[in-house]
């Protein structure tokens, strides 16, 4: 399979997409890596880590900045990395993008260039978060759309239940509704008129669901507008970080909690594996016609070694087809039922 790597998108490219590309090189050398930038700034760091054969470098002339606006930088900055990496995927010369760049540019160029898969309202996109029972909850959408339709909610169930069937391997995944009470007739206008929706949709809906529903491993796909979504991202991961850095500072504040720490080490390990956002690198921009993979603007080379292994994991699960197929079925039930 072929991964197109944007080497412009993280806060300290290229360096950290360099090395993770030639990581994933040597890694899988039946794939090819696309490593899409300026070349100035990408060879002097590529050429002397001497990349394996099946890792491609191709030049794209412009960058798009975080501080960029999406909808006027797609037509200002036509051969931005985003765009370059994303008409390979286009043209069928590549299978799946990644970037750690602006997550707005990201779905602005891949609307303009890609599309939406036929029937999509609009895309979305999916975070895994951990759950108290071992597991992994998805949450639709974490950011691509601040105003949403009720529509366009059953569209992201839709699509979050196939997305936890291939990727977690859930044959019914459990559906919820984000809401700030678990009755039906809690929260905003946007919640109160999806739940009927999602009540006759014939997914596994299981009502409204709050937070503590979400990582009590109740339900294995919630559904919310992308403000909420990208609220409720942010505010988990400060709250991780809080809680780690306080551990952190407490267990080692004098040689008696030292000592506790170092007996405690493996369960420590454990939670900060659960909570590190490097396991998955990158989330995908589901609804979009082609495999798009935004990943943090922080990451370091692991985070995007592991989004490249997610996108790579994507395209031999075939979940685009098995996309177009889910929304194309949804489509024929409506129009049936009309």
């Amino acid at each position: 399979m072929r991964i197109v790597l944007d080497a412009m998108g993280s806060d300290r490219h290229p360096e950290p997409e360099v090395h993770a590309a030639v990581r994933a090189a040597r890694m899988w050398p039946e794939d090819t890596i696309i490593l899409v930038g300026q070349e100035a700034k990408v060879r002097p760091l590529l050429d002397p880590l001497q990349p394996p054969a099946n890792l491609h470098f191709v030049h794209a002339d412009e960058v798009f900045a975080m501080t960029d606006k999406p909808g006027e930088t797609v037509r200002r900055k036509p051969n931005t990395s985003m765009a370059v990496g994303m008409r390979l995927v286009k043209d069928g010369q590549a299978d799946a993008f990644v970037t750690a760049g602006n997550t707005g540019g990201a779905l602005a160029n891949a609307l303009f260039i890609l599309g939406r898969i036929r029937g999509v309202r609009r895309p979305g996109l999916i975070a895994p978060f951990p759950t108290r029972t071992g597991g992994q909850v998805l949450v639709i959408d974490v950011g691509a759309n601040a105003e949403c339709k009720p529509e366009y909610l059953v569209q992201f169930a839709i699509m979050g239940s196939v997305y936890a069937r291939v990727a977690l391997g859930i044959e019914n995944p459990r559906v919820g509704l984000l809401s700030n009470g678990e009755e039906a007739g809690k929260g905003n206008d946007l919640v109160k008129t999806t739940y009927p929706l999602l009540a006759e949709s014939g997914l596994n809906f299981i009502g409204n669901v709050e937070p503590k529903e979400t990582f009590g491993g109740h339900v294995d796909v919630v559904v919310t507008d992308g403000f909420t979504g990208n609220v409720f991202l942010k505010t988990s991961e400060a709250v991780a970080k809080l809680l780690t850095d306080v551990l952190k500072e407490q267990l080692l504040a004098s040689p008696r909690t030292k000592l506790g720490a170092l007996l405690a080490k493996p369960a420590f390990d454990h939670l900060k594996a659960m909570l590190d956002p490097r396991r998955q690198g990158a989330v995908p921009l589901l609804g979009i016609n082609g495999l798009v993979f935004v990943g943090h603007g922080r990451s370091d080379a692991d985070a995007i070694f592991s989004a490249l292994n997610t996108a790579r994991q994507a395209v031999a699960q075939n979940l685009l087809q098995r996309l177009r197929e889910a929304i194309a079925e949804r489509l024929r039930t409506s129009q049936g039922s009309a």
